[in-house]
């Protein structure tokens, strides 16, 4: 059978006289130098800052929800709000029909009147009557009842002091306000309505506060203790990025790490808060959240291709100034995305084969090309850059 190419049976040849031969002689260097240029494709390794990243989606909460309902029964007569209206700490929301209220604020006015002009004629008579008891005019048993009723009409005014206090914090609860600044949800009664105190079943509104605004969301367990430590340090941050408009906020601080781990999922919940001021991130909306716990700085970093796995450990094979490949053992420090963190083998601007490595054997030439299939020159600032900023999640 006639090969249609002598090149792959050169391949076969040059990796069994490597792999196989006991020694390498002059002839079979001078064969591997000699064979053509593999395609290949290379990128540039970059010497940079590199930021540590921790890759989560989450979900936008408002910071504070709050269901507002009546504190006493009555009927509403007046609503203040709009569906979606801004609202600050104290603006009225509801009014409730105040006559009922009203009428029972009297009733305890006239009853605190009668208690006091009933406390001021007891005074008066256990003082008259003092005398008399000095004087030995009246038995101590009379005088001993004028006091207990002096007592006795006292703590009935104070009953009735309490009952017109009450009374008016009755009439107060007929104006209802909103407890938070926030945004109104959905009005779910109207008009005319009857309202219970405190149902537990039904609402009158929703205020949710939304500036600043949460965002929670869950990393992995083995995450937990860079991120403390990130935390202890003062470098820690988070960035959101919604997944709808692609809209970015970087300006999240973390407030909050869980008190356990979900043992069946092996994740740890966390918040962060957002300013939010122009009320971008809406309470409900899913984003992409990325936490920043530090820099590891003037990294290496190449495309994770680049990088193969051996019985030795981590190779990468490097596109010398002649052409020739040279593979190198290097150490992995993480990963970051696409990308991998080196921590030796390889410098900053070398050229490095991202594509092409199982038809490649040391001293080799190889011809660079892009993904297309185009040449590139050989020299390696003209080689695609390995792009650092598009770094995830690390492991």
């Amino acid at each position: 059978m006639k090969l249609s190419s002598p090149y792959p049976l050169f391949c076969f040849s040059a990796l069994a006289a490597l792999l196989f031969s006991t020694g390498c002689d002059r002839g079979s260097a001078a064969a591997v130098v000699a064979a053509p240029a593999v395609p290949v494709q290379v990128a540039v390794a970059l010497q940079q800052d590199v930021a540590r990243q921790i890759e989560a989606i989450g979900t936008v909460q408002a910071l504070r929800t709050v269901s507002v309902k009546s504190q006493v029964d009555g009927i509403i007569a007046q609503i203040h709000f709009k569906e979606g209206d801004e609202v600050a700490t104290g603006d009225l929301l509801i009014t409730l029909d105040r006559r009922p209220f009203e009428n029972a604020r009297l009733q305890a006015r006239a009853a605190l009147a009668s208690a006091r002009a009933q406390d001021a004629q007891a005074i008066a008579d256990a003082e008259r009557y003092s005398h008399l008891d000095q004087q030995s005019a009246i038995s101590k048993e009379a005088y001993a009842q004028y006091l207990t009723r002096a007592e006795s009409t006292k703590a009935d005014l104070q009953a009735k002091e309490a009952a017109l206090a009450n009374a008016e914090l009755q009439l107060s609860y007929a104006e209802i306000r909103s407890p938070i600044m926030g945004r109104t949800g959905q009005r779910l009664l109207h008009e005319g309505s009857l309202v219970k105190a405190n149902d537990n079943n039904f609402a009158l509104v929703t205020v949710n506060q939304f500036v600043p605004v949460a965002v929670t969301y869950s990393v992995p367990e083995r995450a937990l203790d860079e991120i403390r430590e990130s935390i202890t340090a003062g470098r820690v941050t988070v960035a959101v990025t919604d997944r709808t408009t692609g809209a970015k906020r970087a300006n999240g601080q973390l407030e909050f790490i869980d008190n356990t781990i979900d043992p069946t999922t092996g994740m740890i919940t966390l918040k962060a808060i957002f300013p939010n001021e122009d009320k971008a991130l809406w309470p409900g909306r899913f984003v992409y959240v990325v936490t920043q716990t530090g820099m590891d700085p003037q990294a290496i970093v190449v495309p994770s291709t680049a990088v193969q796995n051996s019985q030795s450990g981590s190779t990468v094979y490097v596109l010398k100034s002649d052409q020739t490949v040279e593979l190198r053992n290097v150490k992995v420090a993480r990963t970051a995305g696409d990308n991998t963190l080196l921590s030796d083998g390889v410098k900053g601007g070398e050229t490095v084969v991202t594509d092409g490595q199982l038809r490649l054997v040391p001293g080799m030439k190889a011809e660079p090309r892009s993904a297309s299939g185009a040449p590139l020159t050989v020299a390696g600032a003209t080689a695609p850059e390995v792009k650092p900023a598009q770094t995830g999640a690390h492991q």
